[in-house]
């Protein structure tokens, strides 16, 4: 399995790829992994090249920063597993419920959660995160949507819950969009070494178990929602696709919401482990 990481510092992050005998800098093919990179390309000439790339000296000592520099968009998949429709009172739907976070939201596996002011029912979602590789422009049918995926991440889908329900006016976005609130990575996995719809993910609190269930489970496919999403806007290679959540979470009111403190540890089966604790939210 071929990993697509960037590390060091927030803002000064290295692009690097470890297909298996070390950490390599990518830095001789690109300056980061961005769209750029992805739309020509860059994850295949990366692994043809791989092991002519230098070894990343230090690189177990650096912060893995999230595996994908800034998207352009975060486009999310509202209630795409039925049991989580269930235990948020509703049945599932029947065209995909969309909802959009701040780029800001995306930051690394292991980075601090920071929890705003006045928030006070901040919820966990394991997700499998899709990021887009080339342009999908109104696409002819579902059969080409995964030629447009260059790959996939674990994601945490961070939401305030009275934000999202009790004042956002009919919308959600107003509990998503707080800064951080979606960790990604810890690395990226080119789509062609994915089952996508075939990955146990899992969420723990506390090292208390919370989520457990597969892909396989989902409402709409990633096919079908790439396809689906493209029929309304277009979408930009290095934009990330939050496909849903499984059942599990604090809002089914069968566990306590998270509060400063708390230690939340995420996983999608061959994607990698994120962990994250929950801090005050600087001013």
């Amino acid at each position: 399995m071929t990993k697509f990481l960037r590390l060091g510092p927030v803002g000064s992050e290295i692009p690097a790829v470890d297909a298996g005998d070390g950490v390599r800098d990518l830095r001789p093919l690109t300056a980061d992994i961005d769209g750029a990179f992805l739309e020509s390309d860059g994850l295949r000439r990366a692994r043809a090249a791989a092991s002519d790339l230098p070894l990343l000296e230090g690189a177990a000592d650096l912060r893995v920063g999230a595996p994908i520099a800034r998207p352009g968009a975060v486009l999310c998949i509202g209630q795409n597993y039925a049991a989580h429709a269930a235990e948020s009172g509703n049945a599932a739907p029947t065209v995909p419920i969309l909802f959009f976070k701040h780029p800001n939201t995306v930051v690394g596996a292991f980075d601090d959660i920071h929890v705003p002011p006045r928030a006070g029912k901040i919820d966990w979602e394991v997700e499998l995160g899709v990021v887009i590789g080339t342009r999908a422009r109104y696409l002819d049918s579902v059969d080409v949507a995964l030629s447009h995926v260059a790959g996939y991440v674990v994601s945490h889908d961070v939401s305030e819950r009275t934000w999202q329900k009790d004042e956002s006016g009919g919308q959600w976005s107003k509990g998503e969009i707080a800064e951080t609130f979606n960790p990604i990575g810890p690395f990226l996995v080119p789509a062609d070494e994915v089952d996508a719809q075939n990955r146990r993910l899992w969420s723990t609190v506390n090292g208390e178990a919370r989520q457990d269930s597969t892909t396989a489970d989902m409402v709409f496919s990633v096919a079908f929602l790439v396809w689906h999403l493209s029929q309304y806007g277009v979408l930009d290679p290095g934009d990330l696709i939050n496909t849903g959540t499984p059942e599990g979470v604090a809002m089914s009111g069968r566990f306590p919401y998270l509060k400063v403190g708390d230690v939340v540890e995420l996983g999608v089966e061959g994607l990698g482990v994120m962990r994250q604790t929950l801090v005050s939210a600087p001013r």
